[in-house]
C-alpha cells in the first residue's frame, strides 16, 4: 500500500520520475502482450530444441526432434528444470483442455498454444527481473525508476525474456543471486558497523550498567554471517543445471558473499572458511536431487535397481560435467560455429546494449587506467555496490571471450548489472563532471562535445528508444518468421488429409522446424484409445527433409530422389498416395527457377505456388534489387500455355516509374516464405489424352486429395 499511495503521488505531480515509471509500466504489459499476438520472429533453434520441443513432444505424445544433447549415453541438458517448467504445467493445462473441450467445445490443444504458453511461463519468471532491480535501488537508495525503464525497454527483455531459451532462465537466477548478495553485504556491512561501534562504546564505559546495557543491545544484533545461504547455493546448482556457463556469471557474486566484513575485527578467515564449507554443505540436497532426476529420465537408473540397491557410478548422470567436456574440446564448438575472441566485446555487447553497453565498455576501460596509473582513491571500493555489479560484468565476459563460439544470448545474464551501474546515463549524460585527470585542449572538447550532459542527454534516451524498438521489431516478427506459419499450415494439411496418404515437406534456407508446432502423434509412442480402451502406435505420416543452406541444384537432386520414392510406393502393391511441398525465402524463387530449368527433371515435375508467409527475412538468403515475385515455377515450355507459368519480373532497366516501383514491388515480396506444391506429371494410358492440357494430365488422385 505505501508503494502505491507513493506512485499515485509522483504521477498528480507530473514529475520526470512518474513519466519514467509510466513508460516503465507501459514496456511491462507490452512484454506480456507480446507472448499473446504472439510474436512470430525466430531468433535461434535452441528457442525450442533445447527444452519445448522435447518436453511438449513427451508430455503430448507428439512427433518431436530429439537433439544431440539429449543423448542417453551422453546427456549435456539437465532435464529438471524444463520437467518443473514446462511438464508440470503442461498436466495442469492439460487438465483445463479437457474439460473446455467435454462443456464448451473449445480446443485449447493446438499448435498456437504450444507455442504461447511455455513463452507466458518464462515471461512471469522474467518479471523477476524487475522486482529484483527494484529491491536492490531501495535498498542502496538508487534511483529505480530510470533503471526500471530501461530494463523494461529493452529489446533484451522484450524478445528473449519472452523466450523459452536456457539463457533467459539464467539471466532470472543471476538476477535473483545478486539481490541475495547485495541485501546480505548490506546487512553485513551495518550490522559489523553497529558491532565496533558498541565494543568501542563498551571498552570507555565508565560503569558496569552502562556496559551491562551496551552488551545487550550487542547480543541483540541480528546474525548476518550466513544469510540466505541455502537459497544461494540451492540457486548455483539450479543454475549450472540449467547452463554450466553459470559457474562463471556465480562465481564472483558467490566470491562478493564470502568476502563480506573482511578487514573488519568481527570478521575473519575463519567466518571465510565456515562460508565455503557451509556453502558446500547446503548445496547437496538440490546437488543429489538434480542427479537423481537426470538419471532417472536418461535411463541410467531404473527403479529396479533402486529396489535391489543395485547401485554404481554408472547408474548416475552428472550433465554439468558432460556439457565442460563437450565445449572443452575446439573441434566439436567449432562445429556450431568459429568466432574471434574479440566478438562479444566489441559486436554482441553493442548488440544487446547499444549505448550502454559502449557506456559500460568505457567505464570498465576508465577504471583501468586508474588501477595501472595507480590513481587507487577513485577507485570504488571493493565491498560496495559498484564493485560487485563491474565484477559481475566483466569477470564473466573476459572468460567467455575465450571461449571460440560466441552468441549474443551467452551475455543476457550481464543485462541486470550493466543496466543497474550504467542506465541513469540515459538522461544524466556519458559523463556528469569532467572524467579525466589531465586538462588538454583535445580531452576538453571531446567532454564538451560528446560525454557532457548538454551533449549527450538529449540524445541517448532516443537512441536507446529507436534501437530497442528497431530490434525487437526485427528479431521479434520478421527474422525467421514465416517457420511457425509454415508449422500451423503443415498442421492443418496434416490433419485434413486421407487416412492412407503421407505428406512431405522439404525446406531450405530456413531454420529448423519444431515437429511439435505440426501437432502429429508419434510414431514411436503408445497411444491409448478411450474408445475401445486399447493401446495402439501411430503410423508416420509426416516426414520432414530439412536441407539447411543446401545449393538449389543439390536440392533439386533431393527432390528427385524423394519424389521418385513417393511414386514407387504410390504404384505399389499399397497404392500410397501423398503431397510433398516445399518452403524455402520466396528471395530465392528465381535460383529454383533456373535450377529446375537446369535439371533433368523439368519435364515432369511442376511446383505451384500455394501461399507466402509473410514477412520472413532468411540472412542465408538476403532480398536482392534483381530479384522476382515468388510464383509458380514452371518449365520453359509450359510458361505461356496458361497463367500458371512463371512470372518473371526481370525487364531491362529504365528510368520509368513503372520499373522502379515494379522492382520496389519485387523487393518488399521478397521478404516471404514461400511454400510450393511440387506435383509430378504422369502420362495417361488413354492416347486421347494427350490432347488435353497439360493442367489437365495433371490432375490425379494425388492432387485431388485434400491438402
Amino acid at each position: 500500500m505505501r508503494i502505491a499511495r507513493h506512485l499515485s503521488q509522483l504521477w498528480e505531480k507530473g514529475t520526470p520520475v512518474a513519466s519514467h515509471l509510466s513508460t516503465y509500466f507501459f514496456f511491462a504489459v507490452l512484454r506480456l502482450v507480446l507472448v499473446f499476438v504472439p510474436q512470430l520472429g525466430y531468433v535461434h533453434p535452441d528457442e525450442f530444441f533445447q527444452s519445448v520441443e522435447v518436453m511438449t513432444g513427451d508430455h503430448f505424445r507428439l512427433e518431436h526432434t530429439r537433439t544431440w544433447e539429449f543423448n542417453n549415453t551422453m546427456p549435456v541438458r539437465s532435464i529438471t528444470l524444463p520437467w518443473a517448467l514446462l511438464r508440470v504445467p503442461w498436466s495442469f493445462y492439460e487438465f483445463a483442455a479437457l474439460y473446455a473441450r467435454s462443456y464448451w467445445k473449445v480446443e485449447l490443444i493446438n499448435s498456437y498454444a504450444y507455442l504461447v504458453f511455455p513463452r507466458l511461463i518464462y515471461t512471469l519468471i522474467s518479471y523477476s527481473n524487475d522486482w529484483c532491480l527494484y529491491r536492490i535501488c531501495r535498498l542502496y537508495g538508487l534511483r529505480y525508476e530510470i533503471r526500471l525503464l530501461a530494463l523494461g525497454s529493452s529489446w533484451v527483455l522484450l524478445v528473449f525474456g519472452t523466450r523459452t531459451f536456457s539463457n533467459t532462465l539464467e539471466l532470472a537466477m543471476c538476477s535473483w543471486l545478486l539481490w541475495l548478495v547485495a541485501e546480505s553485504m548490506l546487512k553485513t556491512n551495518t550490522v559489523v558497523y553497529k558491532k565496533e561501534y558498541l565494543e568501542e562504546k563498551y571498552d570507555k564505559a565508565a560503569s558496569i550498567s552502562e556496559r551491562v546495557k551496551i552488551w545487550k543491545l550487542k547480543n541483540a544484533l541480528p546474525a548476518h554471517n550466513l544469510q540466505h545461504l541455502f537459497a544461494m547455493s540451492s540457486i548455483c546448482v539450479a543454475g549450472v543445471f540449467n547452463r554450466p556457463t553459470f559457474l562463471l556469471f556465480g562465481a564472483p557474486m558467490v566470491f562478493f558473499w564470502l568476502l563480506r566484513g573482511m578487514g573488519t575485527r568481527s570478521v575473519n578467515f575463519r567466518d571465510f572458511n565456515l562460508r565455503i564449507g557451509l556453502f558446500c554443505v547446503c548445496a547437496l540436497p538440490a546437488l543429489l536431487l538434480f542427479i537423481f532426476c537426470d538419471s532417472l529420465y536418461y535411463q541410467h537408473l531404473t527403479v529396479g535397481e533402486l529396489h535391489m540397491l543395485q547401485l554404481g557410478i554408472d547408474n548416475f548422470v552428472f550433465t554439468p560435467w558432460n556439457f565442460i567436456k563437450y565445449n572443452l574440446d575446439s573441434a566439436q564448438t567449432a562445429t556450431h560455429g568459429v568466432h574471434p575472441c574479440y566478438v562479444h566485446l566489441l559486436v554482441n555487447m553493442p548488440l544487446l546494449f547499444n549505448v550502454l553497453g559502449l557506456a559500460a565498455l568505457v567505464a570498465f576501460a576508465q577504471l583501468l587506467l586508474r588501477f595501472f596509473c595507480a590513481e587507487y582513491q577513485l577507485l570504488p571500493r571493493f565491498q560496495s555496490i559498484v564493485s560487485l555489479m563491474s565484477g559481475a560484468i566483466f569477470v564473466p565476459l573476459f572468460f567467455l571471450s575465450l571461449i571460440n563460439h560466441q552468441e549474443p544470448r551467452f551475455l543476457l545474464p550481464l543485462t541486470f548489472p550493466l543496466l543497474l551501474l550504467h542506465a541513469p546515463k540515459l538522461v544524466t549524460g556519458f559523463s556528469a563532471a569532467y572524467p579525466f585527470q589531465t586538462h588538454h585542449r583535445l580531452l576538453r572538447w571531446l567532454y564538451v562535445r560528446v560525454l557532457s550532459r548538454t551533449a549527450s542527454a538529449p540524445h541517448l534516451l532516443r537512441v536507446w528508444y529507436v534501437c530497442n524498438v528497431l530490434l525487437t521489431l526485427f528479431f521479434g516478427f520478421i527474422h525467421q518468421a514465416g517457420v511457425f506459419p509454415l508449422a500451423q499450415q503443415m498442421a492443418h494439411v496434416v490433419a485434413t488429409k486421407p487416412a492412407a496418404s503421407h505428406v512431405h515437406l522439404l525446406t531450405s534456407h530456413v531454420y529448423s522446424l519444431p515437429l511439435h508446432l505440426v501437432n502429429v502423434p508419434s510414431s514411436r509412442a503408445l497411444h491409448f484409445n478411450p474408445q475401445t480402451h486399447q493401446r495402439y502406435r501411430h503410423q508416420r505420416d509426416f516426414f520432414l527433409y530439412e536441407y539447411g543452406g543446401l545449393a538449389l541444384d543439390a536440392l533439386m537432386h533431393k527432390v528427385k530422389l524423394i519424389s521418385g520414392n513417393c511414386e514407387l510406393k504410390r504404384n505399389g502393391p499399397n497404392r500410397l498416395r501423398y503431397k510433398m511441398y516445399l518452403a524455402l525465402p520466396a528471395s530465392l524463387s528465381g535460383e529454383l527457377h533456373e535450377a529446375l530449368r537446369r535439371s533433368n527433371a523439368s519435364s515432369y515435375l511442376h511446383f505451384e505456388l500455394l501461399t507466402v508467409f509473410y514477412p520472413h527475412l532468411s540472412t542465408e538468403a538476403f532480398p536482392r534489387p534483381q530479384g522476382r515475385h515468388p510464383c509458380d515455377v514452371d518449365a520453359p515450355h509450359w510458361t505461356h500455355d496458361d497463367l500458371r507459368g512463371t512470372c518473371d519480373m526481370e525487364q531491362s532497366p529504365t528510368l520509368s516509374l513503372s520499373y522502379l516501383s515494379r522492382q520496389f514491388s519485387s523487393i518488399v515480396h521478397q521478404f516471404g516464405l514461400a511454400l510450393y506444391e511440387i506435383d509430378v506429371r504422369r502420362k495417361q494410358p488413354r492416347p486421347e489424352a494427350n490432347m488435353l492440357h497439360v493442367d489437365t494430365t495433371a490432375e490425379s488422385p494425388l492432387t485431388e486429395s485434400p491438402a
